[in-house]
């Protein structure tokens, strides 16, 4: 709902396209404080459990699936329980867009996700592959990305929509993170600060990484792909410097 939202307004009540979610983790690790600090583990994964199906019902999903993996068996990198079950998805749904978590995510679990996500992706034969994978921002924003190597999506449209996804998830709220204004007000804050000589084309923007290369060429180097956008943002910066100092 924070990451995802482009493709679940995308498809929010049409009758031509349907956005399918897929949750990896039970939600056990979750920060916790107020009324839900006495909360179990188990406890705990059962209200995430019915808060994110309580918005596949707002956001109208054509599907949602929660496959419950305690985040060390995701983190694994010889455990590919994930995988699996990540195959078996693609080739039932066969997604034209898959949204995922990007590379570059500070979040060692959202990483694992990624990474299981792409060995998924690229054991299908080439022509059952989605047209579109996009890496989104969660737990480190993309920004710091040149304009030119940003997939820039536009969320705005339906304000009603996303406040209602968001304010869902009142067991991370209440339990002391408020994701429901961070993201707004990052979407809000993309948007604005997207373009410095021109006013804003659009309300609400969040920012993903192209990642179809990485799927349509399984020989691409994971690691060397994602740092290339570190590099040319790094040369961007120096060359600025070296221009407005007259080196």
């Amino acid at each position: 709902e924070f990451m995802a939202f482009h493709g679940i307004l995308s498809c929010y009540q049409k009758e031509d396209l349907g956005f399918a979610g897929v949750t990896c983790t039970n939600g056990a690790g979750s920060a916790r404080t107020g009324k839900f600090a006495s909360f179990t583990d188990e406890e705990m994964q059962a209200v995430r459990k019915q808060e994110q199906n309580t918005a596949a019902e707002i956001g109208e999903y054509t599907a949602m699936m929660q496959l419950d993996f305690p985040s060390s068996v995701i983190k694994d990198p010889s455990n590919e329980s994930l995988e699996a079950d990540l195959v078996k998805i693609l080739k039932a749904s066969k997604p034209e867009v898959v949204y995922t978590h990007n590379p570059a995510d500070k979040h060692d679990t959202h990483i694992a996700v990624f990474h299981a996500t792409l060995r998924a992706l690229r054991s299908l034969p080439k022509e059952d592959r989605p047209k579109q994978v996009i890496g989104c921002e969660v737990w480190r924003g993309l920004d710091w990305m040149l304009d030119s190597d940003k997939v820039a999506m536009d969320v705005g449209g339906n304000d009603e929509l996303a406040e209602n996804l968001n304010a869902v998830f009142a067991s991370q709220i209440a339990g002391g993170k408020r994701y429901d204004l961070a993201t707004i007000g990052r979407r809000r804050a993309n948007a604005t600060f997207f373009e410095s000589h021109g006013v804003d084309e659009a309300q609400h923007l969040w920012f993903g990484m192209d990642l179809s290369p990485l799927v349509e060429d399984e020989t691409l180097d994971i690691v060397d792909y994602v740092h290339s956008f570190v590099r040319r943002f790094a040369d961007d910066v120096k060359q600025k410097l070296i221009n407005q100092m007259g080196r």
